[in-house]
């Protein structure tokens, strides 16, 4: 029975030694085109190479005299196999192992190309080196044949099962360019590598474009908006325009680092995009507007502004050196967004208000219905908000007039020129300041 048992446990050990997955595994890559070929130089942890049975020495030591195939069966068994290049939109064929090593983990040699290169084409680790399996680090070196070193390159990557949670590190180094840097999670699909113009621009007007449809509080603050102005096309055109130039203004600057910085900044944005929507239902519930329609959507837009920035925060790495472009692109992608939703918002509210419901009644009982779910969305940001270690006098005058500086400023100008707009109005037809409450 005592042979059985450890028998079993020696099994049971042997399964976990193959087969067990990773919780976080990081997988650091570097890229260099040379002339006619392409080197590939990666780093990953070796106990995410499962299925393959590395030699073991004394209490789970890696047997590095006896590991070199078993390296390179891994490195092929769990890289080449996922891993694809592409030279001008076409895959190359040829990806094969060079060079596969053990490395310790304090090992610093991926901290640049030459060191990595040299690291992994030196001498194996001493074999007595002391190295526990699970810490072991793979480095190897792929290499492809390529057309040109100017060439576009782009790579797709199925590294998601190596572990239940993997980020991917690339840095790509073009022979006469700035190093591109990128950080990934799971799968990619075809990702260029030094983007041009076009690839910039049409990768963020999609994010910008599927962005609205995904963001429920943005369909829903879109339908509160044009709620009571679905017959009114110069209003509606003027709400949606200072909508859009708002939270231009807000998303530009964000992007650009001129955003607040302290933590709970973002959970603060999220509470207050609730309230917008929340204050808006309000008001179509009511009939009764407290300020001119155009104003309103001006300042909210600020806020949304923000909001929509935090979908680009960890996307703008892939806008290469066209970073104004990718910009422009996804506030396109944004603004075609709304237009879509728009234009399936307007008829269905003309068709319920006409043939199912009577327009206030519909108005009252729809806002009702957004309302609540915006008070629950407040309430649950909020929770999340104050679970921050907020402290206002975090919010100092420094902060204040340095990082919102540019903020400050544009609502200056967006009130200035929605009073000079309702003088101008007042002045040129009297009569209408009363009408429909005064608001455009």
């Amino acid at each position: 029975m005592l042979l059985v048992a450890l028998g079993a446990s020696c099994l049971v050990a042997r399964l976990a030694h193959t087969h067990e997955i990773p919780n976080d595994v990081t997988i650091h890559t570097l890229i260099k085109p040379e002339d006619g070929r392409l080197r590939i130089l990666m780093r990953l942890p070796l106990e995410a190479m499962r299925d393959v049975s590395f030699p073991l020495v004394g209490p789970g030591y890696l047997d590095i005299s006896r590991a070199d195939q078993q390296l390179q069966d891994a490195a092929n068994l769990w890289i080449v196999n996922d891993l694809e290049i592409y030279e001008e939109q076409a895959p190359l064929p040829g990806l094969r192992v060079v060079a596969a090593r053990a490395s310790i983990p304090t090992d610093r040699s991926f901290q640049s190309y030459d060191s990595a290169l040299a690291s992994v084409l030196g001498p194996p680790l001493a074999p007595d080196t002391g190295l526990v399996w699970q810490q072991a680090l793979l480095d190897v070196l792929l290499e492809v044949p390529i057309r040109s070193a100017q060439s576009e390159f782009s790579i797709s990557s199925r590294f998601e099962r190596l572990g239940l949670g993997v980020t991917h590190l690339i840095r790509f180094l073009p022979p006469d360019g700035e190093v591109r840097s990128y950080e990934t999670t799971g799968n990619v699909e075809q990702l260029p590598l030094d983007p041009n113009s076009a690839q910039a621009a049409g990768r963020f007007f999609r994010q910008g474009f599927l962005h609205i449809p995904d963001g429920t509080d943005h369909v829903l603050f879109l339908l509160c908006l044009v709620l009571p102005l679905r017959r009114r096309l110069g209003s509606l055109i003027g709400v949606v325009t200072a909508f859009t130039v708002a939270h231009s203004i807000t998303l530009g600057a964000s992007a650009l680092g001129f955003a607040p910085t302290f933590l709970s900044f973002a959970p603060l944005v999220e509470m207050l995009i609730a309230l917008t929507i929340l204050y808006l239902a309000i008001e179509n519930a009511i009939g009764v507007r407290f300020g001119a329609n155009w104003a309103v959507a001006f300042g909210f837009g600020l806020v949304h502004g923000f909001g929509f920035s935090f979908a680009l925060q960890n996307t703008l790495q892939f806008a290469g050196e066209h970073l104004a472009m990718s910009l422009l692109s996804f506030n396109l992608g944004v603004e075609a967004g709304q237009l879509m939703i728009l234009a399936i918002l307007i008829p269905i509210m003309n068709v319920l208000f006409r043939y199912v419901v009577n327009e206030r009644i519909g108005t009252i009982l729809v806002s009702v219905f957004v309302a609540h779910t915006a008070w629950h969305w407040m309430a649950e940001r909020y929770t999340v908000w104050r679970a921050y270690d907020v402290r206002w006098t975090d919010l100092s005058a420094a902060i204040i007039f340095g990082e919102l500086r540019w903020l400050l400023i544009a609502v200056v100008v967006g009130t200035s020129a929605t009073l000079w707009l309702r003088r101008t109005r007042t002045t040129m037809s009297p009569h209408n300041s009363s009408v429909g409450g005064g608001y455009l």
